[in-house]
């Protein structure tokens, strides 16, 4: 399946949309978006996964190392996630843990520069 990534700016966050698949395949597409915003000095992310069906351990990856990059330079990434089977393997592989999952993008946005792993949805 094909993956779409988007980027908007809303106050000083970058929020980047995916929707499809994020496989072996695809996340290297995803990899370079969020790479092109963390080098353009865009630290504070908002990744919305709601219109992602798969994400598969390279895509898990793909996560863990823009989360460490952007922590590096003093920001942060938040998920958007309602997608059961989604939440479900955050919650299994512990990423729910260091990451925090909101159940949309306002919510992401208004919650606090202390949030890092703060999630108002459940898996």
């Amino acid at each position: 399946m094909k993956l779409t990534v988007a980027t908007t700016e809303r106050e000083a966050v970058t929020i980047v949309t995916v929707s499809g698949e994020v496989d072996v395949y695809t996340a290297p597409q995803l990899r370079a978006a969020l790479e092109e915003r963390i080098a353009a000095g865009r630290t504070a992310i908002i990744l919305d996964l709601d219109d992602v069906g798969f994400l598969d351990s390279t895509g898990l990856g793909v996560l863990v190392g823009r989360l460490k990059a952007v922590k590096k330079d003093g920001g942060w990434l938040r998920v958007v996630c309602t997608n059961e089977r989604i939440l479900r393997l955050f919650g299994i592989t512990g990423l729910d843990q260091v990451l925090p999952v909101h159940a949309s993008v306002d919510a992401a946005l208004a919650a606090g520069p202390d949030s890092d792993v703060e999630s108002d949805v459940s898996a």
